[in-house]
């Protein structure tokens, strides 16, 4: 789905059509983040939680969630006249992650969404892209009422690369959700002229 001619947006050189992917743990805001910013209505997966989850989905810190995506959850946002955005949002449980492989198709990069709550649910998505070498951005979603953190904690925890941006954002409020996404193409474009760049003999 990286297709189309390549241009220069804000700085960026990247296709008119890119892809990327939400990805975090479950009941993180991926679903929400994805309808915040897309221009389209989303196409949603969601099924309704059932005691079959029970023992198997872990809704510490998400009591009240009643839905899950099962397959994926997609939007689309112009950022600019020469670039749109295709949003491909994870499924959260580990159960899904055969998923992962064929919504990965075609990325230049994802976003992990974190819950400072449970960031130990982000571990997953981090290692999947780590290990299939895709560029990443962690977006630490600010839930009301929870404890706030600096992205350098944040980093720490996660024991994240230095590379790695890990910005602050709210998945309810478009603006905030932009400014991940832009940063995300932008970490995924500077990683794609790193591996250009010859090394120094």
């Amino acid at each position: 789905m990286a297709s189309g001619d390549s241009d220069v947006s804000n700085g960026l050189s990247v296709p008119k059509a890119t892809k990327l992917l939400i990805a975090g743990g479950f009941g993180v805001g991926k679903t929400t983040l994805v309808g915040a910013i897309s221009e389209i209505k989303p196409l949603r997966t969601e099924e309704t939680l059932t005691e079959a989850s029970i023992g198997i989905d872990n809704l510490d810190g998400v009591a009240k969630k009643t839905t899950t995506t099962v397959a994926m959850d997609f939007g689309r946002i112009t950022i600019s006249s020469h670039l749109v955005l295709y949003l491909f949002g994870t499924p959260g449980q580990d159960r899904f992650l055969f998923v992962w492989d064929e919504l990965s198709t075609g990325a230049i990069g994802a976003v992990v969404l974190a819950d400072t709550r449970r960031l130990d649910d982000s571990f997953p998505s981090i290692d999947y892209f780590e290990q299939r070498g895709m560029p990443f951005v962690v977006g630490v979603n600010c839930f009301d009422g929870a404890r706030r953190y600096q992205p350098d904690e944040v980093r720490i925890a996660l024991d994240l690369e230095p590379d790695v941006p890990v910005i602050l954002c709210d998945a309810r409020d478009r603006e905030s959700v932009k400014s991940v996404l832009i940063e995300s193409l932008r970490h995924a474009q500077r990683r794609a002229q790193r591996q250009r760049t010859p090394s120094p003999a």
